[in-house]
């Protein structure tokens, strides 16, 4: 007579099952947060060559300052400020900054309608885009670099992006395990950093299927 196991029977194993699937999802996350947070960049990459615009996002220290030191230094003819907020102009933004209003105020293109790392992208595509910009280079926190890179170029395939990290001062890269802001930060940018990659791959995936799909003329 053949051996059958209740629902009660099997209800011991799904719960064993789910808890080392947990078990080991939170320990791929954590090698791979601990992957991310060596990998973090920690420093400028051609950091004398020139670009069309430069592309800072804001929500952290550090950035619009870089931006405007890049445009006073002439390496790059235009900023593109992503993420600010409304009302708020050029002349403010290089008050902000501590720097007097002159020849870089007529430079500055200021986006208001990005609200996250998406918009970001999207909003600096579509200016690039009307603009005819080859070549950009993008500032952000280290920390904010990775998601960013994939953003952009998912949303600017044929510009040449070249990173420049900037580095706040109470984010510390070094050693980070032992501070428990910066561990917090790292956790989250990197769950972000996942979720960006899961979503832009199913896009592709979409894009993809889609494309096999159209009639063949």
């Amino acid at each position: 007579m053949p051996l059958t196991f209740s629902s009660r029977d099997r209800r011991p194993w799904r719960r064993r099952l789910l808890f080392w699937a947990v078990v080991l999802a939170l320990l791929a996350w954590t090698v791979g947060l601990i992957g991310f947070a060596y990998g973090l960049p920690d420093e400028v990459g051609a950091p004398s060559e020139r670009t069309d615009a430069i592309v800072v996002l804001t929500g952290g220290s550090q950035r619009l300052e870089t931006g405007l030191d890049l445009l006073a230094r002439g390496m790059a003819g235009k900023l593109f400020v992503s993420g600010v907020h409304r009302g708020v102009d050029a002349a403010e933004l290089l008050h902000v900054a501590q720097q007097e209003p002159g020849r870089l105020e007529c430079c500055i293109v200021i986006d208001y309608n990005a609200d996250d790392t998406i918009g970001n992208a999207r909003e600096t595509a579509r200016w690039v885009s009307a603009h005819g910009v080859g070549s950009i280079r993008l500032v952000t926190s280290a920390y904010h670099m990775p998601r960013s890179l994939l953003e952009f170029e998912a949303a600017l395939p044929n510009v040449r992006i070249l990173s420049h990290p900037v580095f706040p001062p109470n984010v510390k890269q070094e050693g980070w395990y032992r501070y428990p802001g910066t561990a917090a930060l790292f956790a989250v940018e990197y769950t972000k950093y996942l979720l960006a990659r899961l979503r832009l791959t199913i896009e592709r995936v979409g894009r993809e299927i889609l494309e096999e799909g159209e009639p063949q003329t």
